[in-house]
């Protein structure tokens, strides 16, 4: 659960890894492609760019490197030849990579084309209530805290946070103790203590916060069919604060 500042230092490598992938992504025209291009292209850019390994693939039996989790699609969304972005859709796509024997985990919705109003509101919300969770982050603290910041946030926008999925301590292993819900009471749960690795990873949805998953075992659905919007990223807790170790460059400031 807990890292030495060593260890620290090679997850951020990871996570800085990581986060090129998106930036990789960010530069590409994703409308028109199937999310199974978007997952081959990803594995290319991780093995032959990175030298890394992309730590999803065999987890648990999966066969991707990636989850793609398009407008209803809530988490582990399956890449699939049959599956292509049209304009007005949103995507998340979750990531997951491996370097010196640490695992970096993040992920983001992207836009494709022109998404109406409402979709774009609650992808921007679910990203505002992320970033609630990452501030509520400090030694001292409660992971009933980070989850009270988020729940807060999506609430007060009128949106549901699902609870049947929650962030995760991640290190050697993909998923660690401790369990980080995205919703709680301030003051309650686990108290955080510097060298702590673990994910913030919330899932907004615009109707009721019940799921299903589909036939594949995989594919994780709103049970309404309304949308539903998620980001992610691997923190530190720090001496003083938090450390985003998958952090983008785009997103420098909000780290500041």
């Amino acid at each position: 659960m807990t890292k030495t500042p060593a260890e620290i230092e090679l997850m951020a490598e990871a996570g800085r890894l990581l986060a090129s992938v998106f930036t990789h992504l960010d530069g590409l025209t994703l409308a028109g492609l199937s999310t199974l291009q978007i997952d081959t292209l990803v594995e290319t850019f991780i093995v032959d760019q990175l030298q890394a390994r992309p730590a999803s693939k065999g987890q648990y039996g999966y066969g991707f490197v990636l989850n793609s989790s398009r407008n209803q699609v809530v988490c582990h969304g399956v890449p699939s030849k049959d599956e292509i972005l049209r304009d007005s859709d949103i995507v998340n796509l979750d990531i997951t990579l491996e370097k010196n024997g640490f695992i970096a985990d993040s992920s983001k919705t992207y836009l494709i084309g022109d998404v109406a109003r409402p979709a774009r509101r609650l992808v921007q919300t679910t990203y505002e209530a992320m970033w609630k969770g990452i501030r509520a982050v400090r030694p001292g603290a409660t992971l009933g805290d980070i989850g009270h910041a988020i729940e807060r946030h999506a609430t007060k926008n009128g949106y549901s946070i699902v609870r049947d999925f929650c962030g995760h301590g991640i290190g050697r292993e993909m998923h660690e103790a401790p369990q980080v819900l995205h919703f709680g009471k301030p003051g309650t749960g686990l108290r955080l203590r510097e060298g702590m690795v673990f994910t913030i990873e919330p899932m907004l949805n615009q109707g009721r916060r019940t799921v299903a998953t589909l036939d594949d075992g995989w594919t994780v659905v709103t049970t309404d069919g309304k949308l539903s919007a998620q980001f992610e990223h691997t923190v530190a807790v720090t001496s003083n604060g938090v450390r985003v170790l998958t952090l983008r460059p785009d997103e420098a400031r909000l780290a500041a």
